[in-house]
């Protein structure tokens, strides 16, 4: 096989490997920057080794050394979101199999993509300042100076000072703290991360931060405010680790804690090792949305131990995670219900692919990604495609039982690598030796290198479905002398997702009158309903009839959280909605400073809002 090489890095990774990390670092909130170094232990691949390169972008560098002694280094011009390469000659040569310490002095910019700085204005305890990271895909190097590359695997270790008020979190387990000796109003927290992991899983979190434990390997993490309601929404998070690690084998992690971010937090969760990153808005108050913690869970084997070689390999991590968070469904839950939400992920797939066009290479599965930002072909097409030729092949080849003993063994083989979906194939042909005239007759061609939908549909169980389609039908046929007939027995034994779908439904056809929506509050009372997926969908549907009233709670939900896949919709949604689009974009305005940037950014397009003087 060729060697793979990746366009989203710079760093050398053919001619050296980092097998460990070690670094210091102060977090400075006044100049909202980080400021330290790193130590980098690189294993040497080749003879007469003398120069490395690391991915970097708007980094400071200050100085390098190689086993203590002074090395020259020339930072590149930066190129769009790859950034610069950092370019180090060593006072000496190396052989192979020789390993090497380069020690970099380096500081982060205050728009480093990777950090996101929050004042207390964007806390839910409106106190003390925040910060939290997003590395994925390629923000690592903004961060610190490193191979940013999926396939390079290294443990680390960190020591972080913070002002003493505040708490550290990392993606590693936690390894004690100490006032920090050069100034007493700070304290330094110390991490270690025994597992290899690519640089996208480096994460750390700097907040007032509380704790409550929620089983024997886990904690809850977040403001003050929210832990107490964290720890009920996510109790059941022992009972999914164990149903994973009886379909995937042990959890090799140590810890699995969770933090819940402030309201400002754009996304709906991140797989960090040992602390996965939930947006608040799941909690519920019923445990309802912890399902996406199935999905987090999922990622420490699919993902984590066993990583996408480049990220044109993506939905190597996200197809066999959501196949593996669906598995975990039905364990729980019944095979219906992972129909239920298989047919649900299929629409989406729908959806992405006609908001994409369904001729765009970008909707591959194995997309071509030279000179493409990772960040702007994200969508469910990993995911949501991945899931389909899984569980395509899983009905082709003997069903869950017997498909799962292929993922298990495939996460056993390529445990602590990476992988390209060259190697699975291969793999998934040699596990299934006796069934190679079925796997043959697939059109992979068709699945993977072929933009749109999927060549084969699959059958899903309409079972759980079809209460949520008839419901729907029956509100978009009725007229007005039928409202009487609806009832709040309609919905008792619809579950919360059920409620999502029905919704869901009918956002996809025509407004319905005004008088459907008021009767649907009168007899079903939505309005009392805390959970997000549900309100939005709720709220979105009242702003599309045109109900005056619902307009306030719109706003007040798309401003008291900043999760993208809720606040885009309600304020697009109020904008047009002509008598209010002069409301939804002052009260935008209002917001805006309380607002993640990139909310900020992406709404400030949605409503037409200039954003360099707000007009």
């Amino acid at each position: 096989m060729a060697p793979v090489t990746d366009p989203c890095s710079f760093s050398s990774f053919s001619k050296c490997l980092t097998r460990h990390l070690n670094l210091t670092l102060r977090v400075d909130f006044d100049s909202r920057a980080l400021r330290g170094k790193v130590a980098l232990t690189v294993e040497v691949l080749e003879d007469k080794f003398s120069v490395l390169t690391l991915d970097t972008k708007d980094l400071k560098i200050f100085n390098v050394s190689a086993n203590g002694q002074a090395a020259k280094f020339e930072l590149g011009a930066q190129q769009g979101y790859k950034g610069s390469p950092l370019e180090i000659t060593l006072p000496f040569e190396l052989s192979r199999g020789q390993h090497v310490i380069v020690e970099i002095e380096y500081e982060t910019s205050p728009s480093a993509s990777a950090l996101q700085w929050l004042s207390p204005a964007q806390t839910a305890g409106k106190k003390h300042p925040y910060l939290f990271s997003q590395c994925q895909a390629t923000h690592c190097r903004t961060m610190l100076p490193c191979q940013d590359i999926p396939s390079v695997k290294h443990t680390y270790y960190a020591q972080v000072s913070v002002p003493k008020e505040l708490i550290a979190l990392m993606s590693a387990v936690r390894d004690g703290q100490e006032p920090d000796p050069s100034d007493s109003s700070r304290v330094i927290y110390r991490f270690r991360q025994p597992v290899p992991m690519p640089s996208y899983l480096i994460a750390l979190v700097v907040g007032a931060l509380e704790s409550r434990e929620i089983g024997p390997r886990s904690r809850v993490w977040s403001e003050k405010e929210y832990v107490d309601q964290a720890a009920f929404e996510f109790s059941e998070t022992e009972m999914m680790l164990k149903t994973a690690e009886s379909l995937s084998g042990p959890y090799v992690w140590g810890q699995y804690d969770l933090l819940v971010l402030p309201p400002s937090f754009p996304y709906g969760g991140m797989e960090n090792p040992c602390l996965t990153f939930a947006t608040p808005t799941l909690l519920a108050g019923d445990r309802s949305l912890s399902n996406v913690i199935a999905h987090e869970i999922s990622h420490s084997w699919t993902g984590n131990l066993v990583t996408n070689k480049t990220w044109e390999h993506f939905w190597l991590n996200e197809g066999h995670t959501v196949y593996l968070e669906r598995m975990i469904g039905r364990a729980l839950e019944g095979e219906q219900f992972r129909q239920f939400k298989a047919r649900g992920g299929w629409k989406e797939l729908q959806e992405a692919v006609h908001q994409f066009g369904e001729n765009n290479v970008l909707t591959n599965l194995v997309p071509s990604l030279r000179d493409v930002d990772p960040d702007d072909c994200f969508s469910c097409v990993p995911y949501e495609k991945g899931f389909a030729l899984l569980y395509y092949l899983e009905e082709l080849l003997g069903g869950p039982e017997v498909f799962m003993g292929f993922v298990k063994s495939y996460i056993q083989l390529f445990a602590y690598g990476s992988v390209t979906t060259e190697e699975w194939k291969d793999y998934l042909f040699s596990y299934f030796k006796d069934k190679v005239d079925i796997l043959n007759k697939v059109d992979w061609n068709g699945w993977m290198h072929t933009p749109g939908m999927p060549p084969v549909k699959p059958q899903y169980d309409t079972t759980l479905a079809d209460a949520c389609i008839a419901l729907a039908q029956r509100w978009q046929n009725a007229k007005d002398a039928d409202l009487s007939g609806f009832s709040e027995a309609d919905i008792k034994q619809l579950s919360s997702h059920q409620l999502i779908e029905f919704l869901a439904l009918l956002l996809l056809e025509d407004p319905l009158p005004q008088s459907h929506v008021k009767r649907m509050q009168e007899v079903y009372n939505f309005n009392s309903i805390k959970n997000s997926e549900i309100r939005c969908r709720w709220l979105r549907l009242c702003v599309k009839a045109k109900w005056e009233e619902a307009v306030p709670l719109a706003l007040k939900m798309a401003t008291e959280q900043g999760r993208l896949k809720f606040t885009r919709p309600l304020f697009r949604d109020v904008y047009n909605f002509d008598k209010f689009r002069d409301e939804a974009v002052k009260l935008f305005k209002e917001h805006r400073n309380a607002m993640h940037p990139v909310t900020a950014t992406l709404v400030s397009k949605d409503l037409k809002v200039d954003q360099s003087t707000g007009f």
